[in-house]
């Protein structure tokens, strides 16, 4: 064990422990979730103390070798390692003074141990002073959950465009099976099966379009602003080299906010990206629900779809097999629904100079970004990708419903078309023969009226067939 201390005393630590004194104190005061905090936020905080390190080294304020020796662990940390020193939870009082703290500890320790000194050795090279330096939480956090939330909603971006792209497939593949439109649950008019994938893949690329507007917002950073905003101990020189070094090092345009007591106190941005986030949770859920719908059966259901086998169904019932990847969709849905409330409260929660609730937007925001971006892979790749019509089940039932009664309501009226379908109803005989029966349309006439592919566009075969009526 190794002694250290700080302002509130002193604690002994596992000697080959890269955190310290305040990351142990945070680990014995924040037991909350058992959770850490998200790896793309530590990967992002690690990029912003390596260019703070070599920012302060161009303002001279850092020495060497002191600045290569704390942008070598903050390389390391990037590539993946001494991620067991991480220790601090994902909710946490202090406004993330706890992540930056373990974050500052375990650099300024891992760059002690390769200048040849022990850990602990603070007079040599410290956490506060050093990796630390011109820097503060309220800065560097928010701008850490930022870079980490803009590349998460990069590779969601990627994955809901290849959901789009799939939903596209889907509609022109489904293009000529005409169906059985529901309103209310209730039998409607013909539809085709590739409009409705196609209305699918319509609202996918609108949910696209609001995350990227998004996300735009996450580019502007406070670094340089310290405490409120007022850049207190960074110097101006550090504060446009910080930003020039984060920009080359992650090959993203982020760019100093124009105000840094706005961008410190307020987190509308965070609420923009969930709210965006939510709206997107919502349409695919109806999609999916609209899927688990038609796929039901396979004999007492509509079974109007064929999913893709996955597993095994039940632990009782031999042979089931049910619609997972949808339902894992809908739950996922309902988590980021749940995290924008959780996301809107704390941001609202802010007072004065700074929101201190950092963590559990974080906490929040982060997840929402990874389990929808890896929900809508796994339906992407094991629902979509091999789901079929069961044209067979479709025809059968265009065939027996009573959908197309709208369209020959201007030939025959509202009146006699209702008597048509309660005389359907009762005899078992489709509308089809009970119109050539009686005599009401002839045959030419009614496929004219019926044609599938001019009932499911606008300008139906009824305006046609009217037209030369008239004439």
């Amino acid at each position: 064990m190794r002694t250290e201390r700080d302002s509130l005393g002193q604690k002994d630590i596992p000697d080959d422990a890269y955190y310290g004194i305040q990351s142990a104190r945070a680990a014995e005061n924040f037991p909350i979730t058992g959770t850490p905090v998200h790896r793309e936020l530590y990967i992002a905080l690690a990029y912003i103390k390596k260019a703070a390190a070599m920012a302060n080294l161009d303002v001279k304020l850092l020495k060497e070798p002191a600045g290569s020796a704390i942008i070598a662990a903050a390389d390391e940390i990037i590539a993946g390692q001494h991620t067991a020193h991480f220790i601090v939870d994902s909710i946490q009082g202090g406004a993330g003074t706890s992540i930056n703290m373990n974050m500052n500890e375990v650099i300024a320790n891992r760059a002690l141990e390769l200048l040849g000194k022990r850990k602990g050795d603070y007079g040599s090279l410290s956490p506060n002073n050093h990796v630390n330096m011109s820097q503060s939480t309220n800065d560097v956090i928010p701008s850490a959950l930022k870079i980490a939330a803009y590349l998460l909603a990069q590779q969601l971006l990627a994955t809901k465009r290849r959901l789009a792209e799939e939903l596209r497939k889907k509609q022109v593949q489904f293009h000529d099976i005409i169906k059985v439109a529901r309103t209310h649950l209730q039998d409607a008019v013909p539809v085709r099966l590739g409009q409705q994938f196609g209305a699918y893949s319509r609202v996918i690329e609108r949910d696209i379009r609001r995350l990227e507007q998004a996300t735009s917002d996450l580019l502007w950073l406070n670094m340089g602003a310290t405490a409120v905003g007022t850049g207190l101990n960074a110097k101006p020189e550090y504060i446009d080299s910080v930003i020039l070094h984060l920009r080359e090092l992650l090959g993203i345009e982020v760019k100093r906010a124009d105000d840094l007591v706005d961008a410190t106190q307020n987190t509308d941005a965070y609420t923009e990206l969930s709210s965006a986030l939510k709206i997107s949770a919502v349409n695919l859920s109806k999609i999916c629900n609209d899927i688990r719908l038609m796929a039901s059966g396979p004999i007492t259901g509509l079974n109007e779809l064929l999913l893709p086998p996955r597993q095994p169904g039940s632990s009782i019932m031999p042979g089931k097999v049910n619609p997972v990847m949808a339902e894992v969709v809908n739950q996922v849905a309902f988590q980021v629904l749940g995290n924008d409330h959780t996301i809107a409260l704390a941001c609202e929660a802010g007072q004065l100079e700074l929101n201190v609730m950092g963590p559990v937007i974080a906490f929040n925001l982060l997840q929402s970004l990874k389990i929808m971006n890896n929900g809508i892979d796994v339906f992407t790749r094991f629902a979509l990708e091999g789901l079929e019509a069961n044209r067979t089940r479709l025809t059968a039932n265009l065939e027996k419903s009573f959908s197309m009664i709208t369209a020959l309501n201007p030939h025959l009226g509202y009146e006699v078309a209702a008597g048509l379908v309660k005389d359907a109803l009762k005899t078992g005989m489709t509308l089809r023969e009970i119109i050539l029966e009686r005599g009401l349309l002839t045959q030419e006439e009614l496929d004219v009226i019926l044609h599938p592919e001019e009932m499911t566009t606008p300008g139906i075969a009824g305006e046609r067939f009217l037209n030369e009526d008239r004439a």
